[in-house]
């Protein structure tokens, strides 16, 4: 097998790891699947990866429910770094307003990888947001959304930042989506990392 294909699977089996065990509540082997210095970019959260996983350790302790499902990626590697380009759904459940609701996201995850020693793993994700819905889980009760909050929001995740800003969280507002500038600087950003020039804030 090519040396390329080989750092691809490697770099493939993080992305992997990290929503299995993001999602089980692993959390000492989800540690593993970030460089000390990693960054985790979401809607509710923005900041060091250790930081991420206590408050999400929080959450799941309070029952906040987000689980993800991934599909095909693209793996770019060059040398000792590497970006990943994985299909996901983010899914959360939750009460807004009094009914009980799951939005789904659909989106890409957008990794920077560098290799360090012999190993693979985050140094930043940035998710991209791409198109959501919001459903009662019980198709017989009708649902009122406020639709001047709800066109506050960013087209791609408006109806995951609804929820998440529903049940307390603040959103942040200017997340790379499927086109537009925020996406574009995103490209821009891995292409320079890809060349191995320092990763801009």
């Amino acid at each position: 097998m090519p040396n390329d294909m080989v750092e691809q699977l490697r770099v493939r089996q993080v992305v992997e790891d990290w929503a299995v065990w993001r999602d089980a509540g692993d959390w000492e082997r989800f540690r593993t699947v970030w460089h000390p210095d990693g960054v985790m970019m979401a809607t509710w959260f923005q900041g060091p990866a250790n930081d991420f996983i206590a408050v999400t350790k929080e959450g799941w302790a309070k029952g906040v429910s987000i689980l993800h499902f991934l599909g095909g990626s693209s793996i770019d590697v060059s040398g000792k770094r590497a970006i990943a380009q994985t299909k996901m759904t983010i899914s959360q459940r939750a009460a807004v307003d009094g009914v009980i609701c799951d939005v789904v996201c659909t989106g890409r995850f957008y990794d920077f990888f560098e290799k360090r020693g012999d190993v693979w793993a985050i140094v930043l994700r940035q998710p991209i947001y791409e198109k959501d819905r919001l459903d009662p889980i019980d198709p017989g009760v009708k649902l009122e959304l406020d639709r001047d909050l709800l066109a506050q929001f960013p087209e791609g995740y408006r109806h995951l930042a609804y929820l998440q800003t529903k049940i307390g969280f603040t959103v942040k507002r200017d997340m790379p989506m499927l086109k537009g500038a925020a996406v574009e600087r995103l490209y821009a950003r891995g292409a320079a990392w890809l060349a191995g020039k320092p990763l801009e804030k």
